[in-house]
């Protein structure tokens, strides 16, 4: 495959990832709507080097989620952001 064809099919991967981000809830959404647990906060750890791009240019999405059930979402969370950066592994391996 050429190379803008990849590049074309990853651009449209990543923002139909992105499709699952975090919202910015007001106070009342959060009390009305079931709040995210472990695998949203997994997800959303795993896509957060993305949504923090768009969130820059964009009010309407957060890296973090608002509305979540603390300790599950945010074990999900670390657990996902460590997946992306490393995990730290790479600093105990030889070179």
């Amino acid at each position: 495959m050429k190379k803008t064809t990849i590049l074309l099919l990853a651009l449209f991967a990543i923002l139909l990832l992105n499709s699952c981000t975090a919202d910015t809830h007001n106070i009342a959404q959060c009390v009305t709507t079931e709040p995210k647990g472990f695998w949203y906060g997994l997800w959303h750890g795993i896509i957060s080097p993305i949504t923090f791009i768009i969130s820059l240019f964009s009010d309407s999405v957060g890296i973090y989620e608002a509305n979540n059930n603390g300790g599950w979402y945010n074990f999900g969370y670390i657990l996902g952001c460590g997946m992306i950066f490393g995990g730290g592994s790479s600093a105990s391996s030889k070179k």
